[in-house]
């Protein structure tokens, strides 16, 4: 591009975009390749293009990376994974030479810094693996041992591994559910839980501080690997986990060998990391009839049979159900690729049904608290954990059993916190984590992992749809006994994406304008109450005003929430991990309870009907 076309860009944003694009065109810091690929589109004058690769930095978020892949300071790559990585590295240093013995409750315990050691896995996205040695060569240059799985493992088998291990962080390299084009770097402590503060702000601090990438330290995997600085990982670690998965169990008497033998499953891995421990996980549960879309079985980067590789979706599910009508199975399972999210169909006569995650999290939560309770395995004090926009018929079903229930910030890594936190005893008086959920088609039983587990999620619901076949109940039927019980509970979910620089501003001035100028009214009902996370209160509305009447006591997140007179929940807050707004609804009805089962589909018909006019109502205003 010459001086004069530059001299046409719009605006200082996009000048320094183009600043940026020269350094990488121009650096040996970055192969021949990286070089040519940005030089290339600085020559085209594609000002777009440049300002969505070079606008920023790619930012190290709370949880690490995650970025469309590509050459650029915004994109996810391998100098950005060298960057991490080392500004991980630094950080390890740093903690593990200066805290006190009297922090270790809080932060985690101290170790000497020459002892350190990181466990790393990946997922079956482009680049993956090479990503993952990358930061294995870094960590090796900076004297912490790399212990790197030799195959590709998931999420929960990353958090595991760090645990027994007894390694100081972890890595997962993946982008869980996103688009083909997406990878991403996740961070783990040495609790196995994501990052949570403050080593996620020290490790970023570390990472803003890198200037440039000449002087990011790595050295060559197959000689670090030969100086014992990296260690492969392989089937001794699987079956220590998939141990732990099988003691999960809750009807290994109740439910025999034949009915286990006989139920017919159809799981999609959908093309990630779950085919090998999810159908192993299941066979050693007793579930050996287990069949794979074969389009589906292989890892594959591409994604290449759904638009997005994300249970969550019913399209991606839609392989799997069919293949489970053409052979009468009993279940559908899937996971998406890093098989921490799980997604859950279930035939019931000819119809199959999709549960969503909130559903999903509380079938499971009655069943493993029934279970324990049935056999008297429920530890002292139990504790069931979900977050601030998961349904709160958990809480009722955790309340049914006696458990406590306690909510979090949205996001695993902070149930996780808070089991820690029990556990350490830095909470008192302790409590026992049993299970905890959230609505995005996370779920966790017991301690021995610290993320959701997709893995032991698909044989606790093998086992839970089984058992309740074997009781002459379907789970819609379930369901409903739970709404006689604790009331009608319908929640929904709407994102809207916003990519790029201008996705991000707009998101921005959507949460911006809604903390100005809050509805006090939403769909015929008044607001009584708004909890604003980010800056730690909650407001009481009567009329026209709005003051606040108490302090929040979680760490502050960028999370409005509105509550209505009739008990109804609007939350509204922006993905921390991919370029969306998430607005959530909730709605429950009382008159549910107690209820006689014929009176049901009114009462659901009218709740949907009430999620839908509270969701577009709010849609539109933000979208003002």
């Amino acid at each position: 591009m010459s001086n004069s076309q530059s001299g046409n860009f719009s605006n200082r944003l996009a000048a320094s975009a183009l600043e940026r694009a020269r350094y990488w065109a121009s650096s040996t810091a970055f192969d021949a390749e990286t070089r040519q690929e940005v030089q290339a589109l600085i020559d085209s004058g594609n000002e777009p293009e440049i300002v969505n690769r070079f606008y920023r930095d790619l930012e190290f978020g709370t949880g690490g990376l995650r970025g469309i892949l590509g050459a650029g300071s915004c994109r996810m790559n391998l100098y950005n994974v060298r960057k991490a990585t080392t500004a991980l590295a630094l950080y390890l240093k740093e903690f593990h030479g200066a805290v006190p013995e009297s922090s270790a409750s809080s932060l985690g315990s101290p170790r000497s810094p020459d002892r350190l050691a990181v466990a790393i896995a990946y997922d079956s996205r482009h680049r993956s693996q090479e990503f993952a040695r990358a930061a294995a060569e870094v960590l090796a240059a900076h004297g912490i041992r790399a212990l790197i799985t030799k195959e590709m493992r998931p999420v929960p088998m990353l958090s595991f591994m760090t645990r027994h291990f007894d390694c100081a962080a972890g890595i997962c390299i993946t982008a869980s559910h996103n688009p083909p084009e997406y990878n991403g770097y996740k961070v783990y402590w040495q609790t196995g839980a994501q990052l949570v503060p403050p080593h996620d702000r020290k490790i970023i601090e570390h990472y803003a501080a890198i200037a440039g990438y000449e002087h990011l330290k790595h050295v060559a995997y197959d000689t670090a690997k030969s100086a014992d600085m990296i260690r492969e990982v392989g089937g001794a670690l699987d079956e220590v986990y998939f141990a732990k998965i099988k003691g999960l169990m809750l009807h290994e008497s109740n439910l025999g060998v034949v009915a286990r033998s006989s139920f017919k499953i159809v799981y999609t891995p959908l093309h990630g990391t779950g085919l090998f421990p999810v159908t192993e996980c299941l066979k050693r549960f007793g579930f050996t009839n287990v069949l794979i879309p074969p389009e589906q079985r292989d890892p594959d980067g591409r994604f290449p049979t759904v638009k997005s590789p994300n249970p969550e979706d019913p399209e991606a599910l839609a392989m799997a159900i069919q293949l489970a009508k053409e052979t009468n199975a009993d279940l559908v399972l899937g996971t998406d690729p890093d098989t921490d999210r799980i997604g859950i169909v279930v035939r019931e006569g000819s119809d199959f049904i999709i549960f969503n995650g909130n559903q999903i999290g509380c079938l499971l939560t009655e069943f493993v608290l029934d279970g324990l309770s049935a056999a008297k395995r429920m530890p002292p004090r139990p504790l069931v954990i979900k977050t601030i926009v998961t349904t709160d018929m958990q809480a009722d079903i955790a309340r049914h059993y006696g458990a406590d229930c306690e909510e979090t910030l949205t996001g695993f890594k902070w149930i996780c916190d808070r089991i820690e936190c029990y556990e350490s005893g830095s909470l008192q008086p302790k409590k026992t984590y049993v299970c905890g959920g959230e609505e995005s088609y996370g779920f966790l039983m017991d301690r021995f992992v610290r993320d959701k587990d997709a893995v032991a999620a698909c044989c606790i619901a093998a086992e839970m749809v089984a058992w309740y076949k074997s009781q002459g109940l379907s789970m819609s039927q379930v369901l409903d006994r739970l709404f006689m019980r604790h009331g009608l509970y319908q929640e929904s979910l709407h994102t809207i994406t916003l990519p790029g620089q201008s996705g991000e501003a707009r998101i921005k001035a959507m949460m911006t304008g809604l903390r100005k100028d809050p509805p006090l009214k939403l769909a015929g009902q008044n607001v009584k109450i708004i909890r604003d996370y980010e800056e730690g209160r909650e407001l009481a509305v009567k009329g026209a005003n709005v003051a606040e009447v108490g302090k929040l006591t979680l760490p502050k997140s960028d999370v409005l929430q509105f509550e209505l007179d009739d008990g109804s929940k609007v939350s509204v807050r922006p993905s921390g991990t991919e370029p969306k707004i998430k607005f959530y609804v909730s709605v429950r009805d009382a008159r549910a309870k107690g209820c006689a089962e014929v009176d049901l589909p009114a009462l659901k018909k009218a709740a949907v009907k009430r999620v839908q006019e509270i969701q577009q109502t709010f849609v539109d205003l933000a979208n003002k």
